[in-house]
Order: C-alpha cells, then sequence, then structure tokens
C-alpha cells in the first residue's frame, strides 16, 4: 500500500488529507512526510480527515508527536472532518483532549484565525 496525502495552503495553514488508510504499513512514510513539512518551518497544520476511512495507532502517534513539537515551538495541529468512528477512536484514547478536532475544514480554518 502507497501512502497518498493531498495537500493545500489557506495563508499560513498547511493543510493535509490523507486518503484512504494510514495503518502500520504506511505509518513511517506518514511520520516522514509530516516531519518534513514540519521542518520546512510549517507552524499551523491542519489534517483533514474527509477521505481518510482508517487511521491505525501507528498513525495517530505520528499525530501526537506533530501535536507536541508544533505546540513547543508556538504553533497548532488541528484536525477536522472526522468519520464518526474514527472521532469514537480519537475520544476513547484521549486524544480529542490532546488535539483540537473541529467538525470542518472551514472550521479549523476560521479557529486557527
Amino acid at each position: 500500500m502507497q501512502l497518498e496525502i493531498v495537500e493545500d495552503r489557506v495563508g499560513d495553514t498547511l493543510i493535509l488529507a490523507p486518503v484512504d488508510r494510514v495503518d502500520s504499513s504506511v505509518a513511517r512514510d506518514f511520520e516522514e512526510f509530516v516531519s518534513n513539512r514540519l521542518a520546512e518551518g510549517n507552524t499551523s497544520l491542519v489534517v483533514d480527515f474527509a477521505r481518510l476511512g482508517f487511521i491505525s495507532s501507528a498513525g495517530m502517534r505520528v499525530l501526537l508527536l506533530a501535536a507536541k513539537k508544533l505546540r513547543a515551538g508556538g504553533g497548532s495541529l488541528l484536525l477536522c472532518g472526522m468519520r464518526d468512528s474514527i472521532r469514537e477512536i480519537f475520544s476513547i484514547s484521549g486524544f480529542d483532549r490532546i488535539i483540537t478536532i473541529c467538525n470542518s475544514r472551514e472550521e479549523a480554518l476560521a479557529y486557527e484565525a
């Protein structure tokens, strides 16, 4: 399986939209991709789950590491567009208390402003 991420930018905010699945088979690629974007100096990041059907704990770990790194540097990570099943996993695991989750991309971008 190959990792596919659609990138977009609105102002200073980088939007990453992973497609299909982020599981253990692509988690390392996902981590490298996100790390590279942070190394480029991006400090405002939105991850849009609208096209994502599944994320494993390995994928969630990548988001947690990115959130911590961004927060330490005064940046932010927001998640949006989650299916109910994925949002429930984030809630049960407590990730929704660590990373802000918005309903839509528009809401996330407004939150950033």
